[in-house]
């Protein structure tokens, strides 16, 4: 039985403005599926042989991952929290370490969340000759078969073959120029790095102890100490923030002599650009890919993504346009990589747009902000049926809410009273308060704060089901 690791950290920022710093594309159902790139994930395991998967992810996301994994029906899933950015070594190390508390052995498959794979069998057929070489303790990695010159990929030299299954790793290589792309692709003995690996966890912790200790020591310690909060494990924080960063690529895969690489053609993406999404987008007599309310004439080769509004391109050729409700973005294809100068950007003038939609998920339900201006902001309010709001209180705000539908229950100082469609309550400045939904339908607000400062730090915690108040 396969013991599933899937990471879902990282900030996709190449494909901003659909992803966004909290709510990163592994969220998303970017390839116009109805499920999110980690459900999707998950979904493919469907058909092998493997206990529920284990999911990392980054404090920031958690919810959102608890909430897509509960949609799945994994409604007790336990999800790994890391405090801080690591890299893949030490997030592998931590799950390798749970999985020999928890079972005999496991051999662990570790996917990254992000990832699309279009063809099941043959992904299912890759994994099946993996399993054969992690059984006689070989550390697998997949190369995905190249088909283009590709230089936004790591690349894998095929070595001795390992019969049927796959092949002993002569060498990994980083990311070449386009005339060496060029040579590897013809001459058939190079792969494309794809980051999923399968192997024993007792044999990658062997080779971890050989070649870097020092993050095998520090996960051991922050595993130590864990503690479990709902469905979330949290490792200490002190501990893992002291393991150095370091990919397992580096720090196990290029180093160790039972590396084995299996080939994996399976209509494989890691979709990190905007071009890759075109590149595997469904395109019309034009070679455009077209998604949402989008008008186009003499526009060809061109991606054109409308989330809100009407979008019209005319008489372009080979660009990525994207609207969403707070940005569009404009690009050529050549320059899809370059997406991340604009983030980098929003985050030196310290705006919103790369961390966050104007919709924001929460626990309870989602936001959005409608409009604002010098002392107001309005929210639309959304609260899941039997949610709740922390009890809380705001130093510089007053809010006023109006029930559009369903039924809401306030907390508001010392009175509890139930609030229903065109009804309306007033918060003052300072009031300790909360908001519930009682009801089987969702609750619909809107929300007019009023105030000095109406930042969201400007909330004071003294009560939260979702574990959210400061010790």
């Amino acid at each position: 039985m396969l013991y599933p690791v899937i990471m879902a950290g990282g900030s996709g920022s190449r494909l901003w403005p659909l992803s966004r710093e909290l709510n990163p594309k592994q969220f998303l159902p970017i390839d116009g599926s109805q499920h999110s790139m980690l459900q999707s994930t998950i979904i493919r395991l469907t058909g092998l042989n493997t206990c529920p998967p284990r999911l990392i992810c980054n404090e920031q996301h958690r919810f959102l991952a608890a909430e897509q994994m509960r949609q799945l029906g994994f409604e007790d899933a336990n999800i790994l929290l890391e405090p801080v950015g690591r890299n893949t070594a030490p997030a592998i190390a931590m799950a390798a370490l749970e999985a020999l508390e928890n079972h005999q052995d496991p051999i662990l498959l570790v996917l990254a969340a992000d990832h699309l794979v279009s063809d099941i069998p043959a992904f299912h057929l890759s994994i099946s000759a993996a399993k054969n070489l992690a059984e006689k303790n070989k550390l697998v990695t997949f190369g995905v078969k190249a088909s283009t010159p590709e230089t936004g990929y790591g690349y894998i030299k095929k070595g001795t073959a390992l019969g049927a299954d796959g092949f002993i790793i002569d060498r990994f290589v980083e990311k070449p120029d386009l005339k060496t792309a060029e040579a590897y692709l013809a001459s058939g003995n190079y792969l494309w790095n794809s980051g999923m690996f399968m192997f024993r966890a007792s044999r990658y912790l062997e080779e971890l102890e050989r070649y870097r200790p020092d993050i095998l020591a520090a996960c051991r310690k922050a595993l130590c100490d864990r503690v479990q909060d709902a469905c979330f494990t949290r490792v200490n924080s002190a501990a893992f923030e002291l393991c150095p960063s370091e990919s397992i690529d580096f720090a196990v895969m290029e180093k160790t002599d039972a590396a084995a690489v299996v080939p994996l053609n399976a209509g494989w993406s890691d979709v990190g650009s905007w071009s890759a999404l075109w590149d595997i987008g469904a395109k019309d007599n034009a070679k455009n890919v077209i998604k949402g309310d989008v008008f186009s004439h003499k526009t060809s080769d061109s991606y054109v993504h409308a989330e809100h509004r009407f979008v019209a391109a005319v008489g372009v050729k080979d660009l990525v346009i994207v609207e969403t409700k707070d940005a569009v973005l404009v690009v050529h294809k050549e320059h899809a990589q370059d997406v991340k100068k604009i983030v980098e950007h929003l985050k030196l003038e310290k705006r919103y747009e790369h961390a966050n939609h104007r919709e924001v998920y929460r626990p309870w339900g989602v936001y959005d902000c409608v409009d604002n201006g010098p002392r107001y902001q309005v929210k639309r309010i959304t609260v899941k049926p039997g949610a709740k709001l922390s009890v809380q209180m705001h130093h510089h705000r007053a809010e006023h809410w109006i029930v559009v539908s369903g039924t809401a229950k306030v907390t508001n100082g010392e009175d509890t009273y139930l609030v229903t469609e065109n009804q309306s309550t007033y918060i003052p400045i300072g009031q300790i308060h909360s908001l519930e939904n009682p009801g089987v339908i969702p609750l619909e607000l809107i929300e007019v704060q009023s105030g000095s400062y109406l930042g969201e730090d400007d909330i004071v915690r003294f009560e939260d089901k979702y574990g959210r108040v400061e010790s």
